[in-house]
């Protein structure tokens, strides 16, 4: 091939690459004007995972998947959920078929599992929901394009009537990433805690699990450099990680290489228990929303991971405003140790948020409410770590006409919001109230129900004006009188993507 062909390959191929460049250039010398903002658009595909619901044989689970109707997206796509594969804890493959479990000791792997779907939404804005039972119920992968992609949500919530962490557990499946923190984990006696890793790709994860505790680093060289197998799952006890028994640690999940999703199911042999999800990203300033009228003891969490020292601001967001918590107005965090500090009945039968914030510097935190009801050997156990804010919008599975409280929060300015009530799974008629919360205030709003309810139904909360608002919903069954619940966080559902005006910009052949 001579010189004048390449030359005229390469100047084709230049022009090829330049009509599709996107010109972000800011204003020119010569005064031009700044480009247009980028357009929302619906995402056109989501993956979410889902974690294998309880080491309990006599669980009963339920999954409810819901994608919010959202404009401007295509008119063909799907969703479903498939089963992973089955790692036990000691590296043993469980496999799993769309039926139940099937054990394998003599495998080096997972193989990659063609059960049945378990959900196949039919369209967006109606839930649809499927349900399991026992032990063997595997972990979910799922996925999907097209209209069911934006702001596709899926609820698991499982009911334990004994044993360790009776009562009811609630997780919102999670997207795959590489990097999470668990402030609120324990390796206390009293406590049975997993890490559950989910790997959604075709090639292995490598991960490390680090845990921090109130002096520091916890040696746990089991924890490193653990493979999670393609398209598997993989429960790890924290308790086999070190000999250490502390009741408050800092979990650290990092992907040396893959993907993963990652949740942390927190069992207690006495108060119940729930899943704790991954804190928002460490920042000088969190929310944690939602604490429970009716919590009996709200015990903190924090973590820095820095190289400095945090001291926080502790507030409360009440109906009434922000006050501090008698005794508890602020807190030190020493940089790379898990801090924490009971705050008591600290909601005194009001709707009530916690607030961080720093009393000097910011420090970047990570932080965790573990919430406890009742009382005696009645107790149940949630958790609330802190998270982002609703942002456009935030979806929420699973709730039912009774048992379903709303917990929205404006910490630093007066906001307004759009609630709206889907169909219900098995019936119903759509229904949207819009409410106002006053700044430093937290309200448990009357979450609006469809008209004809029957079944199960979603909500989306969406932001229309004023500061940034901050919520989370609770779900209760009490059952022989223990009050079991659990509360999910509503970050932003993810469903809108900031895609660039683009423009043909040939002058970068020029240069």
């Amino acid at each position: 091939m001579n010189r004048t062909t390449l030359s005229l390959i390469a100047a084709t191929t230049a022009l090829a690459a330049v009509t599709a460049f996107a010109a972000l250039d800011g204003p020119s010398a010569s005064g031009a004007a700044a480009p247009d903002a980028a357009a929302q658009l619906p995402v056109e595909r989501t993956s979410l995972l889902c974690p294998a619901p309880s080491i309990s044989d006599i669980a009963d689970t339920s999954y409810t998947s819901y994608t919010p109707v959202t404009q401007g997206t295509a008119s063909s796509g799907k969703a479903q959920l498939q089963p992973a594969d089955q790692q036990s804890g000691d590296g043993t493959d469980n496999s799993q078929t769309g039926k139940g479990a099937k054990n394998s000791k003599g495998s080096k792997g997972a193989k990659k599992t063609s059960g049945t779907p378990l959900l196949t939404p039919k369209a967006p804005g109606t839930p649809v929901t499927g349900d399991s039972s026992g032990a063997d119920t595997p972990a979910l992968i799922g996925t999907a394009d097209g209209r069911f992609a934006p702001g596709w949500t899926v609820q698991e919530t499982t009911k334990v009537a004994a044993g360790t962490g009776r009562g009811l557990q609630g997780v919102t499946c999670t997207a795959a990433d590489t990097d999470f923190w668990f402030p609120g984990a324990s390796t206390a006696a009293s406590r049975t805690d997993y890490v559950h890793l989910t790997n959604p790709d075709d090639s292995a994860a490598v991960v490390d699990i680090e845990l921090y505790g109130k002096d520091g680093a916890i040696k746990s060289p089991l924890g490193e450099n653990l493979t999670v197998p393609p398209h598997a799952s993989k429960p790890v006890l924290l308790s086999t990680l070190t000999d250490q028994r502390q009741p408050d640690v800092t979990v650290h999940v990092s992907v040396r290489s893959g993907r993963v999703g990652a949740a942390v199911q927190a069992l207690d042999d006495k108060a119940g228990g729930d899943w704790l999800a991954a804190a928002a990203d460490p920042a000088g300033s969190l929310v944690l929303p939602g604490i429970p009228k009716d919590a009996t003891d709200v015990r903190l969490i924090a973590f820095t991971p820095g190289g400095d020292d945090a001291d926080l601001k502790v507030r409360l967001a009440s109906p009434d405003g922000l006050i501090t918590p008698a005794g508890s107005d602020t807190l030190h965090v020493k940089s790379g140790m898990t801090t924490s500090a009971d705050l008591g009945a600290v909601t005194r039968g009001e709707a009530g948020s916690l607030v961080l914030t720093p009393t000097d510097r910011s420090v970047p935190v990570v932080a965790a409410l573990q919430v406890v009801r009742g009382k005696g050997d009645k107790q149940e156990t949630a958790f609330i770590p802190a998270t982002a804010p609703v942002g456009t919008r935030a979806t929420s599975a699973d709730n039912s006409a009774n048992g379903t409280t709303l917990a929205l929060t404006a910490p630093t300015a007066a906001a307004t919001v759009k609630v709206t009530a889907s169909a219900g799974s098995e019936g119903g008629t759509p229904t949207t109230k819009t409410y106002t919360i006053k700044s430093g205030t937290t309200e448990d709003v009357p979450a609006p129900v469809p008209a004809g309810l029957q079944g199960t139904y979603a909500l989306t909360v969406e932001s229309v004006s004023g500061g940034p608002v901050y919520a989370s919903r609770t779900l209760s069954a009490t059952e022989s009188g223990v009050p079991g619940f659990t509360i999910q966080t509503l970050p932003n559902d993810r469903g809108m993507v900031a895609v660039p005006k683009t423009t043909q910009d040939l002058s970068v052949l020029q240069k």
